[in-house]
């Protein structure tokens, strides 16, 4: 039924309602004020942002969040490429998203007018697809294709710039129906040839890892791996696929990979790769899994139909969503009498022996110890915490020490983008309120997004971040010792009182310097933020001599000067 004349703007809301959104983040822009005069008669949530890249960050931790696309809202020019860091992380980590950039009027187009930018130029290669409406009436159809792509097969990013003049044009135009996504399913002969290639297996391991995920399939690939005994890792970044406190789960497949699951990586005689990409951080820089023929016999199972086969040339590839593949599985025949049974248990073992107390925090001599504070997020938190992080070596203590309790507990960008971990915060507070959320942020990282603590005050967001301030640039300085050892240069930073400056914004802030006094602090932080709804920020102030659990900056710039003394 076509609807009387209205606004383009109006259209677009009206679409977004359609498709199902709730919740929208941006930065305001006179570029689409006609969208946010729509969006103050819908009951769509539009959060305000400080800067366009952290609403950019909240839109895909929406995405990662829920499974729908995360909508964001930016002006054009400096608003869109603020923004830009956003959609290359949904991109690189097939996070399904809209973003919205308001553009110049029709009348002043390709005349490098005031903040212009060619949007099909500038998101090409970090889109699934970039488009301009030109025509109010035809809003509903490119609303409709932006969910329907962003969506099916490899969820990621679309971008839709919205010209001045079509927004404030009047259209007499019908709406759509809602999106559906679209996602292919294993036939029944590649689920009988992946058993087969199982039953001959001596070594077969389970990898799970990508986006496209819900509950009901996390549940169903469980029911699999415990009907066949298998070992279960996850992929980059991907920890919270299956429950770590599940009895199959053995750890992480990603950056400081436990050598002794790298070694089961390597040496699997079948490894069904269910999800993920493979990309260069799952498989140490293609190294546990060689390209493009790996020694393993690879089952890889993903969404998209361009990326199987596009690196690895897996013996069986099969394009599906997860939910389809993992409820083929779960109906699967189990192996009889496996011949790699028992070996779960002691793989589980060897991950506890992983997540032990590191040597460097054995001798007492460190004020901080950064492994207690783990143990002690693990003790206070509930057991479906979310956590997030952004990118650096402080994020280590999460991967390899906390035991991330089962779907959606973690919130962290598989691109390695620095100022991820306070925004994603903020949104996954926004979206389940009633959740608890712990940011993992390092004090180089934090300052690029920390000032979303003004959109969680403002929105009654109440995550507590722990910042990790080492006064550095952690991996860098890491990198620089291995190669410039004792040439520092870059990598130093000079750091405002953390705790002060969350106190200003309206929260509560600590300092902790020694181990006894964080679980304190944690339980006050607990506490202020359910009772208060507002952001609670503990900061830790630490040695930074200790840059993973495994070395220290001493250690890495010796062992350099000694391979260069050579």
């Amino acid at each position: 039924m076509t609807h009387p004349s209205r606004s383009g703007g109006q259209i677009l809301v009206d679409a977004l309602k359609i498709h199902g959104v709730d919740t929208a983040f941006g930065v305001p822009g006179e570029s689409y004020l006609d969208v946010l005069d729509a969006l103050h008669e819908s009951d769509i949530r539009f959060v305000i942002n400080r800067q366009e890249g952290g609403a950019a960050f909240m839109a895909d931790a929406y995405g990662k969040m829920t499974g729908k696309p995360g909508i964001c809202f930016v002006t054009r020019g400096p608003g869109a490429t603020n923004a830009s860091i956003g959609v290359h992380t949904a991109y690189q980590d097939s996070t399904p998203m809209i973003l919205f950039i308001g553009q110049v009027g029709g009348d002043f187009i390709d005349r490098e007018a005031f903040q212009e930018v060619d949007y099909r130029r500038m998101y090409g290669q970090m889109a699934k697809w970039v488009a301009q409406i030109d025509r109010a009436e035809r809003i509903p159809e490119y609303l409709a294709r932006a969910f329907q792509v962003a969506t099916s097969g490899r969820q990621g990013p679309v971008v839709l710039a919205l010209p001045e003049d079509m927004l404030v044009r009047q259209a007499a135009v019908a709406d759509t129906r809602r999106y559906q996504p679209v996602q292919a399913s294993p036939s029944q002969a590649q689920v009988d040839t992946l058993r087969a290639m199982l039953a001959g297996a001596r070594r077969p391991l389970l990898l799970l890892g990508g986006s496209g995920w819900t509950g009901q399939a996390c549940a169903d690939i469980a029911r699999f791996a415990e009907a066949n005994q298998l070992p279960v890792a996850c992929a980059f970044r991907y920890q919270d696929l299956l429950d770590n406190d599940h009895p199959h789960y053995i750890g992480d497949v990603g950056i400081g990979i436990n050598p002794k699951l790298a070694a089961r990586v390597r040496d699997a005689d079948v490894l069904i790769a269910l999800g993920p990409r493979l990309g260069e951080m799952t498989t140490s820089g293609y190294s546990v899994i060689e390209a493009p023929l790996p020694r393993q016999r690879l089952v890889h199972i993903h969404a998209s139909m361009e990326e199987l086969g596009s690196v690895y040339q897996a013996e069986l590839m099969i394009a599906s969503g997860m939910p389809q593949a993992a409820a083929m599985l779960a109906a699967m025949a189990p192996v009889e009498a496996p011949a790699w049974a028992g070996s779960v248990t002691q793989a589980k073992e060897e991950l506890r022996a992983w997540q032990a107390r590191p040597a460097i925090f054995q001798d007492g001599q460190a004020p901080l110890d950064l492994w207690q504070v783990v143990q002690h997020i693990d003790a206070l938190a509930p057991h479906d915490t979310i956590i997030t992080n952004g990118a650096g070596n402080y994020a280590t203590w999460a991967h390899r020490f906390h035991r991330y309790g089962g779907m959606r507990t973690q919130l962290a960008p598989t691109s390695g983008a620095m100022g991820y971990s306070v925004p994603a915060g903020v949104a996954a507070k926004v979206i389940d309120p009633q959740r608890t959320v712990i940011t993992f942020a390092g004090d180089g990282e934090f300052m690029m997004n920390g000032q979303e603590l003004a959109t969680a005050v403002q929105y009654g967001a109440g995550v507590i971040v722990i910042v990790f301030n080492n006064r550095m640039f952690g991996t860098i300085r890491m990198h620089q010792e291995r190669e410039y050892p004792g040439r520092v240069s870059g990598t130093d930073l000079e750091n405002p009182d953390f705790a002060a400056l969350a106190q200003a914004y309206g929260g509560q802030g600590e300092i902790v310097e020694r181990t006894a006094q964080f679980a304190p602090a944690l339980q006050r932080a607990l506490s202020f933020t359910r009772e208060n709804n507002l952001p609670a920020v503990i900061e830790l102030r630490y040695d930074g001599n200790l840059i993973t659990p495994g070395a220290t900056l001493d250690t890495i710039r010796a062992n350099a000067a000694k391979e260069k003394a050579k």
